[in-house]
C-alpha cells in the first residue's frame, strides 16, 4: 500500500463509536442519523493532547433499502472500471439475479466547533444530554481529524452491517426478496409502480424513470405505459 493507503488504514483503526445509535436502519424508509464526530485537532503539538476538541456535527442520511441484483449494478453510472468488473465477478459467482440490498447515503454536515476541553469530557457531556433527550437516532464518533470523513464512512458501514440482517428479515417476510420470471425482485416492480406514479404526478422527470427501466433491462415490457404518460400532456 502507498502513503495514502497507510492513512486512510489507520485512521479507520483508530476510529471508535462510542455511542452507537440505539436504532438499526429502517426497512421500509429512510433514516436520518445525527452524528457529534469528536477529533484532536490536526495542529496539536506533542504534549498538548486533550486540551482542545474539534466537534463536528452533522446528519446521514439513508434512504430505503433497495433490493438489486449484480446484473442491476453493472448497469449504474458513476462506478470506476474497477467497480463494474467487481459487480461483474459478483454475477457470475452468485449468479446475475441474485438479490442483495443497496444502501444510499446523503451526508449533511451542520456545525463545526473547537472547545477547550479532552475528547472524554466532551464525549460525557453529549452522552448524557443524548440521554437526557432519549434520542436513539444520535451517535458519538472519535475519530481522525485530518481524515474524518474516513472514520464517518467506518461508522456508516458499522451500522448498516448491524442493520442489514433484520433489513433482510424483513423484505423476506413480505416476500419482497422474491424473484420474477425476469429475474426482477418484487421490491423493484413495486419501486418501479411508485417512480410512474411520481412521474404521472409532476414530481420525477421521465429520464430518471427511462433510465431505471434500462437499468433492470425491461422498457420493452414498460415502453406502451411509458409512453402513454407524454399522451396524457
Amino acid at each position: 500500500m502507498g502513503e495514502t493507503d497507510d492513512k486512510i488504514v489507520n485512521a479507520a483503526r483508530q476510529t471508535v463509536i462510542l455511542r452507537p445509535p440505539n436504532q438499526t436502519l429502517s426497512t421500509f424508509g429512510s433514516t436520518n442519523l445525527y452524528y457529534y464526530l469528536l477529533s484532536q485537532p490536526v495542529y496539536t503539538e506533542p504534549g498538548q493532547e486533550g486540551k482542545e476538541t474539534v466537534i463536528r456535527e452533522g446528519r446521514v442520511i439513508t434512504e430505503k433499502p433497495r433490493i438489486v441484483t449484480p446484473y442491476y449494478l453493472t448497469r449504474l453510472d458513476g462506478f470506476s472500471g474497477d467497480a463494474k468488473r467487481y459487480f461483474d465477478l459478483l454475477a457470475r459467482l452468485h449468479g446475475r439475479d441474485s438479490p442483495g440490498l443497496l444502501y444510499a447515503y446523503k451526508n449533511e454536515p451542520k456545525e463545526l466547533n473547537i472547545v477547550s476541553d479532552d475528547w472524554k469530557v466532551v464525549a460525557e457531556r453529549l452522552n448524557a444530554d443524548i440521554e437526557r433527550r432519549g434520542d436513539t437516532l444520535s451517535a458519538i464518533i472519535k475519530g481522525e481529524d485530518e481524515l474524518w470523513d474516513v472514520s464517518l464512512l467506518k461508522f456508516i458501514y458499522e451500522v448498516t452491517r448491524n442493520s442489514v440482517g433484520g433489513n433482510v428479515e424483513q423484505l423476506g417476510a413480505r416476500g419482497l426478496l422474491n424473484m420474477d420470471a425476469s429475474g426482477l425482485p418484487m421490491d423493484a416492480r413495486l419501486h418501479i409502480e411508485e417512480m410512474f406514479n411520481q412521474v404521472a404526478a409532476g414530481d420525477l422527470e421521465p429520464h430518471e424513470l427511462k433510465n431505471e427501466l434500462d437499468r433492470w433491462n425491461i422498457f420493452d415490457q414498460y415502453q406502451d405505459r411509458f409512453l402513454t404518460l407524454f399522451k396524457r400532456k
